[in-house]
């Protein structure tokens, strides 16, 4: 889909046509799914639906609809970070705490070892590496200042490389 039909499916769905909202709902769940589930881990479907609610419920609100995927990134990063604050670890782990990568079964699973993550370092990791941001504009979606973001990130990306390297 084009980011004009994109457009046009917005301004509909603001205009309260069911089959656009529809259409939108089908074209974000996926993508709201990709942001939220490294982030929320075992409750990511949730965090994704959540952050569709919020999608829906403040549609009317957006006003580019050309920019409704920065838009609803904004509010699924949100919503997966309260709903892993919400349902677990809150705090980084410690090093000791990760996988042996002997234990192939384990260190396999990258959910395990993002799991000993605290949300806010999970949600640079998604927002830098998985979707590419600038720090910048991580910062601006977490609502931190970028050297914030920079010290999470270099934090996070140490634990993963120590963790399959020990």
């Amino acid at each position: 889909m084009t980011a004009h039909d994109t457009a046009a499916l917005v301004v509909a769905a603001q205009r309260g046509d069911t089959v656009a909202m529809n259409d939108l709902l089908k074209e974000l769940t996926p993508y709201l799914g990709r942001i939220c589930g490294p982030i929320a881990l075992d409750a990511g479907a949730d965090a994704a639906q959540e952050a569709l609610i919020a999608v829906f419920r403040n549609l009317r609100t957006l006003k580019e609809p050309a920019a409704l995927y920065g838009w609803a990134r904004a509010i699924a990063v949100r919503e997966a970070v309260r709903i892993a604050k919400r349902e677990g670890r809150t705090v980084a782990a410690e090093l000791t705490e990760l996988p042996s990568p002997v234990d192939v079964e384990r260190a396999a699973d990258i959910r395990d070892v993002l799991g000993h993550l605290s949300p806010e370092h999970r949600a640079v990791l998604v927002l830098r590496d998985l979707e590419g941001l600038e720090e910048s504009a991580a910062a601006r979606l977490l609502d931190v200042p970028a050297g914030t973001v920079k010290s999470r990130l270099h934090r996070a990306r140490e634990s993963f490389r120590r963790a399959w390297q020990s």
